[in-house]
């Protein structure tokens, strides 16, 4: 078999219209580098291409699904507008493709990798996943990714998960309706391969359509809010708070803040 460990994604077609990516970064837990992004967002536009691919499934390689962005890249402001707007890119690719997708959650999901769960159409999560928001506790905004979040929790529960910013279990994730169903590890992806087979019985054009009418009926308007969002999210990158926040994650020790708001 060909080394694929240098690719970041790994592209597999587990059936007739069911694709499964993989994301393959797992010595940094799948963090999204600006390379992981690119790739996850290019993977996703062949898919589509394809008309007779139906379904997408996103799982991680290694101990955790996605702990997030890498945050020493994010610790460059330089990289601050460039890395925003990619995880902006993969946000609305994963929620405007007409493929549906399913996202098979293990370890951790955290912060962009809790928003890519959120942005799915269904997600499956083993009974080890912790799920989180902490961006709170690195002085940034979770912006981006609760514009996804309170779509699928609705206002209370987001409030609880990104201004506490703490890691929750999957009984919790199911209970607040983060995610569909919990099932022992060993069976998260057949499960999400199970849900994909049911996908497949409805008639292709019907499920886009139906999709597409989610969107519209949700009352949100998804461009503008992300458009909010990003600004929300470059504000707070920029402040001295991110800078302390993630100087402390990178040197492994608790973050200094100035006891005072704004």
């Amino acid at each position: 078999m060909p080394d694929r460990s240098g690719e970041l994604v790994l592209v597999e077609e587990a059936r007739r219209g069911v694709t499964i990516l993989a994301l393959n970064r797992p010595e940094k837990r799948n963090a999204l580098s600006v390379r992981l992004i690119d790739a996850l967002c290019r993977a996703i536009t062949e898919i589509e291409a394809d008309h007779l691919q139906r379904v997408v499934i996103l799982k991680g390689e290694g101990p955790a699904f996605c702990s997030g962005l890498d945050l020493t890249e994010a610790a460059e402001p330089a990289s601050a507008e460039h890395m925003a707007r990619g995880v902006e890119r993969l946000l609305r690719a994963v929620r405007g493709s007409s493929l549906v997708s399913i996202a098979s959650v293990h370890g951790t999901a955290a912060a962009g990798g809790a928003g890519l769960v959120s942005a799915c159409d269904f997600a499956v999560a083993a009974d080890d996943a912790r799920i989180g928001y902490p961006e709170v506790h690195r002085g940034l905004v979770p912006a981006l990714v609760m514009t996804f979040l309170i779509r699928q929790v609705g206002e209370r529960s987001a409030r609880e998960l990104v201004l506490l910013g703490e890691m929750i279990s999957a009984s919790q994730a199911l209970a607040m309706g983060l995610v569909n169903r919990v099932v022992p590890r060993a069976e998260c992806l057949d499960y999400a391969l199970t849900l994909a087979d049911r996908v497949l019985q409805g008639a292709p054009g019907a499920v886009v359509r139906t999709k597409r009418a989610l969107e519209e009926l949700a009352g949100f308007n998804l461009d503008a809010d992300l458009v909010r969002a990003r600004e929300h999210h470059l504000a707070a990158r920029s402040s001295l708070e991110a800078q302390e926040g993630l100087a402390a994650f990178l040197e492994k020790r608790p973050p200094h803040w100035e006891q005072k708001r704004g």
